[in-house]
């Protein structure tokens, strides 16, 4: 009897056991179907994510590029681009007066924006205490919130006429734009300068410090040529930012459609062009506009892919 039930309790508990085992699988399946489901899932939205921005990033081009096609085919790409007259009006689309102050001003705004970026990167990265670099690093990035439209009612009321009284001519000119674009930039130069130094192994300084280099020889002979590469990305960041800004531009530029003959001339840049006659535009006028913004779009991309390129030296 005792045997009996003792047998009939083994099977009793391993026919549960059995149970909860399939039971088990089973439930571990059904978690496995799910799990692969939404990793499925969230797979395709993110593919349908990154192909929504390509398309975005079609779209505009094909918005820009059709606009400004009767104007790019009646005056074709050279007379468009080289053109010396900007009277929409009377039939004369030439940019080449805007095209010259964008890149006098992008010019003059990395001659200003470059040394400074690169001192602050350099001090926050090599020379300033932890807690120095914790105060400054921020309050430099702040410099990047600030409205555009800030800085150019700054450069309205205090560079325009320092700049009139010191120097002569109007203020509104190539000098105060590159020095109110270098001032915007500084922020983004400072950030990926800073953090190309930051990326060099701390070997190099070792090294530079074991071969008795001092700080600065070592800052100028090996931390700045390895830095190299992200300093130059930063460089073409910093460029593309100055040459697709609009609103500081226009208040301190002039905006003269001229060829600017000094630093102290007034001049009109690609992008003040179309935000300054847009509004009113029509016909041949508004594709002209749109065949502008087309240009700035070629230059921009050509700026941001060779801001990705790297050389095959680069990676080995």
């Amino acid at each position: 009897m005792s045997g009996a039930r003792g047998a009939s309790g083994a099977r009793g508990a391993n026919g549960v056991r059995g149970a909860s085992g399939v039971r088990g699988a089973g439930g571990g399946r059904r978690g496995g179907r799910w799990l692969k489901l939404s990793d499925r899932a969230i797979e395709r939205l993110l593919m349908v994510v990154a192909f929504t921005s390509i398309a975005a990033l079609l779209l505009i081009t094909v918005f820009i590029f059709a606009g400004g096609l009767p104007v790019l085919v009646r005056t074709r790409v050279v007379g468009l681009v080289a053109g010396l007259r900007w009277a929409p009006t009377h039939g004369s689309f030439g940019i080449l007066p805007m095209l010259l102050g964008s890149l006098l001003v992008t010019g003059g705004a990395l001659a200003v924006g470059v040394p400074l970026s690169l001192l602050c990167a350099v001090f926050l990265s090599e020379v300033a205490p932890a807690r120095v670099a914790r105060l400054v690093k921020p309050a430099i990035e702040v410099l990047a919130g600030i409205p555009s439209v800030i800085y150019g009612f700054i450069g309205l009321i205090v560079l325009v006429p320092l700049i009139r009284t010191c120097l002569g001519g109007p203020g509104f000119s190539v000098l105060a734009a590159a020095v109110v674009l270098g001032v915007m930039i500084l922020p983004t130069l400072t950030s990926i300068s800073y953090d190309a130094l930051r990326a060099v192994p701390d070997a190099y300084r070792e090294g530079a410090a074991a071969l008795g280099a001092t700080r600065a020889q070592a800052i100028r002979m090996v931390l700045l040529p390895a830095a190299r590469r992200g300093i130059v990305v930063a460089m073409i960041l910093g460029l593309g930012r100055a040459l697709g800004e609009t609103m500081a531009v226009i208040m301190v530029a002039g905006n003269a459609t001229m060829i600017p003959s000094s630093l102290l001339d007034p001049v009109r840049t690609l992008t003040t062009n179309i935000a300054l006659e847009l509004g009113y535009a029509s016909g041949l006028h508004r594709d002209a506009l749109f065949a502008t913004g087309a240009v700035l779009f070629v230059m921009i991309m050509l700026l941001s892919l060779l801001a990705g390129f790297r050389p095959q030296r680069a990676r080995r």
